[in-house]
């Protein structure tokens, strides 16, 4: 039986997690690099619970535990489930809850970068991107499209990120990731040469006289190709495009000088996919 809690003061300090605590402290609730993070929805926590995350303590209204959210609580038995009504809930949190449900889940350690690429051919690498909306879309992106793994910068927006969680709909759950260095002075080197000694061909994506068009039959054929996407705005370094084996543009029209990097990142997923 799950214990079923009545919420009756809002600073209760078990509800700290899903209220008081900053993205930051979440990260480093329990250890360094141990944490907590936030998943929002039934389909997404089942998600999470699905790729073996550990559930802490469930958030929702009433009318969740024998709705929406039945299976999911029934599943994490002994799990503490606090509950109120909607303008309770969202006094608490300060927004309204996607479906009435959130779940702090344990957040694992990540794995290292061999790991993650060792039977991976097709890989993203996200550089500085800040937008958690961004982020998760890009997740979304790569568990549709078929992307083996993604590799994130010391920069970049943590894809636990409650936000980024929610709109890569949990794909941040279903696909492989992790940091690449552990400082920003480790991008792009020497990150990048490790994964040209991984044996990737490195692809980036930025708006350059001298790029390769995206369609050319060339980067398809490639066996191990490794995608980096740059931040909104100044795009990646100059750097990273240096270092990078190619440099690769999506053709535009209507005087459209770019796209936005998550639908950026759909239309090279497809394009440079394994066929």
């Amino acid at each position: 039986m799950n214990p079923i809690i009545e919420i009756q003061n809002l600073s209760q300090p078990e509800l700290s997690v899903f209220s008081r605590l900053t993205e930051a402290q979440l990260r480093n609730r329990l250890e360094p690099k141990q944490g907590i993070l936030i998943a929002e929805s039934p389909k997404v926590i089942q998600t999470a619970l699905e790729n073996g995350f550990v559930p802490l303590s469930f958030l929702m209204e009433r009318k969740q535990i024998d709705g929406p959210a039945k299976e999911i609580v029934a599943r994490c038995e002994n799990v503490p489930v606090y509950t109120a009504d909607r303008s309770v809930l969202e006094q608490l949190t300060g927004y309204t809850l996607t479906r009435g449900v959130l779940c702090a889940m344990r957040r694992p350690f990540l794995p290292d970068v061999e790991a993650v690429c060792v039977n991976a051919h097709r890989i993203a690498v996200l550089e500085g991107i800040a937008d958690a909306t961004n982020v998760g879309a890009i997740f979304r992106s790569a568990a549709a499209l078929n992307i083996d793994a993604v590799l994130i910068t010391p920069t970049c927006c943590d894809p636990f990120n409650r936000r980024a969680i929610r709109v890569s709909m949990g794909t941040v759950f279903q696909i492989p990731w992790t940091q690449i260095g552990d400082t920003p002075d480790q991008w792009p080197d020497p990150g990048l040469k490790q994964l040209q000694h991984l044996g990737f061909h490195t692809v980036a994506m930025a708006l350059r006289k001298d790029s390769t068009f995206i369609d050319d039959p060339r980067l398809r054929s490639k066996e191990k190709l490794a995608i980096v996407l740059g931040t909104e705005g100044d795009g990646l370094a100059k750097e990273t495009i240096a270092a990078c084996d190619d440099t690769v543009l999506i053709p535009m029209a209507h005087g459209v000088d770019s796209l936005n990097v998550a639908a950026a990142s759909a239309v090279a997923f497809w394009e440079l996919r394994v066929r």
